[in-house]
Formats: C-alpha cells, structure tokens, sequence
C-alpha cells in the first residue's frame, strides 16, 4: 500500500506518527515522573489539548460546560493541556488568591503568543519582574492623580455620560454596547491625552482600538486581512499618532487647561521613560481604560431590564440624589452615597464576569494541598467558577444585588480585578464612571432589549453577539425628580 503514496504523502505520514509518539511519550513521562499532579486529563490531540473545549463560547453567568464537566469530575483543581502547555486550572478562591499573591516568586504572567504579537513586549500585561513594577508605577501615578483632580474628573465624566445621553434625542433605538464604549473611550481620552470629541485624533484612537479586541482573541496568524494582522497594524497606527502628540506636547503645540495634569504630563514628568515605553504604557491605559469599564455597563443594563425591582431600587436612589443636588453637578461625596449603585456594581462584576481568568507560569515547582505543581507548567486562575460556586454564594446564578449589603465585596472568593501586585489599577475609576452613567442612564430614558437572547457571552473574552440592540424612550422631566 505505501509503494502506492507519493514521497510527500509518506513524510506526512511519518511526520504525523512522530509528532503523536513525541506526545504519548511526554504524556507518559509526566505521569511516571510525577505521581502526585493535580487530577485530570490532556485531551487527546498534542497541542491543542482541549482548548477549544476550554474557550467554547458560554453565556458569562455560567460556568460553561468544560468547567462543569472537570470540576464534576476531578474537583476545583485539576489539570488539563490548553493554549500548547500542560495547565493547572484551578475554581479554587484560596488557590488563586495564593497565586496571585506569589507573583514573581513562584509565577510570573505568561501570556498567548497573540498578545505579545499585538499589544508587544513593553504592555503591563506582558512586563514581569523590577520593569512591570517601574512601570505599573507610573500607571498608579496616574490613577492617584485623577484622585487628587477628582472635581474636574467627575466633571469630565458626567460631561461625557450627558453628550452620549442627549445624541440618542430623536432615535428610537441604540446599539448599547457601542454607545457604552463611546462613553468610557471619552473619558479614558480626555483624562490621558486631553483630547476630546472635536479633536479627530481621538476617533481615529477609538477606531483602532476596537480592532485590538478581535485580534487579541484570534489565532496568530500574520496574514494580510485577518483579524491577528489587523490588529498589529492597528496598534503601529495608534502608536505613531500617540508619538506625533508626544512631539507636540514636547514642543508646546498642543496645550492643556492649566492646573490639570494628564498622563502626558505625568509621562514626561518621568525622565528614566524611553519612547517606546511612554507609548505602550498610554495604550495599556486606553484600552483597559475603555474596555472593561463598558462592558461592566452594558451588562448591567442588560440584567437590570430583566430585573424591574433592582431598577425600581435604583431609580429611588438617584432620584433622591437628584432632588437633594438639585441642578448642580454631583461631587465626591454624592458618589459615596450610591449604595445600592455599588452593590449593583458587585453582582454585575461577579455574575458578568468581565475578566474570566489571568495566564500565570510556574517559575518554581511547588507544592499545594497535597499537588505537585511543576515548574514550566501554566496555571490559569479562573474567577468565573469561583464566583458562580454555589457554596459560596446562595443562589449563584440569580442577579441579587441585595446580597452585597452582607457581603464585604472583596477577598478569596471575590476578585473581578484579579489582585496581588497586578490588582487593576483602575478598578476604582470604572466604578466611578459606571456610577456616574448609571445615574443619568436612569433619570433620563427607560429601554427595552430588541433581542432577549441577547445576553454577555464568554468568548472567552465578554461580548454581545448582536452588540445589545435596546429601544429607548425618553423620561417626562417630572421622573427624574
């Protein structure tokens, strides 16, 4: 039968029988070598292992069925062989938090080749070591300042909330998501670059953004029109325009309102920066400026309609708000009266799940309850089974904001930012906006979902696969009072 193949059938063939006895054979190697590694099971096929089981498309406030099956089956920590490595997963709240917790010590972050590919070697998420803390520094820098100008940044954000809000005047249905992105990109922009909706800079930015996501998610393939190749060219085209407006600000071209630091000025203010990790450090704050922060909306917006009491609930507060204020723009302390608004915050975070896992690498074997973890190993906390675990909270799957006036919205069992020394340093900024939007989300238009299967997918990345298509109809002034 062979004399029958071709010569280059035959290398195929031989190659195909190499590669899977190279597999058997490291597959075997693990398990003789080391007896005590977590349960569980590689998946039949080198490489691919089961990922494409793992990243399966779910509805977020669900486990989906991998981690159903493997938790079932092996408990909440088991291994499996995903993104091309031998992997420990872990559901389990203590495990990550010590994960986390022992960054640079026993792990480091690791990362699929197609986020080095995109974002490059010099983003947050790839930096590990004294040069992530240097520059994780100067991001913190930024967030603290926005703190200290917390007058003007409110007032930033409700200016945004409100021009969004009033270009829906005349329509009679909105692309939610899109909108929600709008409105966070608006305030990432001004507070980072000082740029605002006339400046043609910031749509081209936004632009560009949005074809990271596809291409952070996609196989990295270098071709030309695939999503991978779109976004690297994407990101080259939003660094070149974040470097002409570094010259610009150098030079004294583009001014700022004075008194008020962006994070041009903070960046310039850092003499030890090269160029290059100036403009990766204002990408890193733009797209996770931007991103999570509208996702986290347009899934609560999306539950509240199915919820008529949590928006009945959060309509009495802001309009309690709103008559106390009267006309005046809401201040710091109004924001920290929100607290049903924040418990809502809470349960969007933990039932939309807007960051499902983090890629960690084992650095230095250890050991934990009883598991050998080995070094080269991956280990991918994932949030999303801790916070949908039924023994930790009563009910998992029902939205219940109601349960946050006990909880304490931290810990283990709650960590929608991840945590340890890469805990996201905006976290408390993206709370801030969604507040802020909410609040005149709610006093200004009711709305109806177009599509009621329309609900957060994992991808595993969030997304609505129709973009959350509402109908909106716009509030008597005698509602908002």
């Amino acid at each position: 039968m062979f004399l029958l193949l071709s010569p280059p059938c035959l290398i195929a063939i031989l190659l195909i029988t190499l590669f899977f006895l190279f597999f058997l054979f490291h597959h075997s190697f693990l398990q003789a070598n080391i007896s005590k590694l977590p349960p569980g099971a590689f998946g039949w096929c080198p490489f691919i292992g089961q990922t494409l089981s793992f990243i399966s498309p779910h509805v977020s406030f669900s486990r989906g069925r991998f981690l159903e099956d493997n938790i079932k089956r092996y408990g909440k920590i088991f291994r499996s062989h995903l993104f091309g490595y031998p992997t420990v997963v872990s559901c389990d709240g203590e495990f990550n938090q010590f994960i986390l917790n022992n960054e640079g010590r026993l792990v480091v972050s690791s990362y699929p080749k197609n986020i080095h590919g995109v974002l490059e070697d010099l983003t947050l998420l790839v930096q590990a070591g004294a040069s992530h803390s240097r520059l994780r520094a100067v991001a913190l820098t930024f967030f603290s300042t926005m703190r200290t100008q917390v007058i003007s940044c409110l007032s930033d954000i409700e200016e945004s909330a409100v021009r969004v809000l009033d270009s829906w005047k005349g329509k009679k249905t909105v692309s939610f998501c899109d909108e929600a992105r709008k409105f966070t990109f608006s305030v990432i922009v001004k507070q980072a670059l000082s740029l605002g909706p006339e400046h043609p800079e910031a749509a081209e930015i936004l632009k560009n953004l949005i074809k990271f996501m596809e291409g952070l998610v996609s196989m990295p393939i270098e071709l030309p029109g695939t999503p991978y190749s779109k976004a690297i060219r994407a990101n080259r085209q939003v660094k070149a325009l974040v470097s002409t407006l570094i010259d610009q600000r150098e030079k004294g071209e583009h001014k700022v309102i004075e008194g008020r630091l962006d994070f041009l000025d903070i960046l310039l203010a850092h003499k030890n920066l090269s160029r290059k990790e100036r403009v990766s450090l204002v990408l890193d704050i733009l797209f996770g400026g931007y991103e999570t922060t509208s996702s986290l909306i347009s899934i609560i917006v999306r539950f509240l309609s199915d919820n008529p009491k949590a928006l009945h609930a959060l309509k009495d507060e802001h309009q309690s708000l709103r008559r106390k204020v009267g006309n005046e723009r809401l201040g710091w302390h109004d924001y920290k009266e929100m607290c049903f608004t924040r418990c809502l915050i809470n349960e969007g975070l933990r039932m939309g799940n807007v960051v499902k896992f983090v890629h960690r690498q084992v650095i230095k074997p250890f050991q934990y309850k009883g598991y050998d973890i080995p070094e080269g190993w991956k280990i991918l906390p994932l949030f999303t089974a801790v916070h949908l675990d039924s023994s930790l909270y009563p009910d998992p799957f029902k939205f219940d904001p109601w349960r946050w006036q006990k909880e304490a919205g931290s810990g283990k069992n709650f960590m929608p930012f991840g945590g340890g020394p890469r805990l996201c340093p905006g976290s408390d900024i993206g709370r801030l906006q969604t507040s802020l939007f909410l609040h005149h989300l709610v006093l200004t238009y009711s709305w109806t979902p177009l599509d009621d299967s329309d609900v957060p997918m994992s991808f595993p990345y969030l997304e609505f696969k129709n973009g959350l298509n509402i109908s909106i109809q716009p509030l008597p002034k005698s509602a908002s009072t």
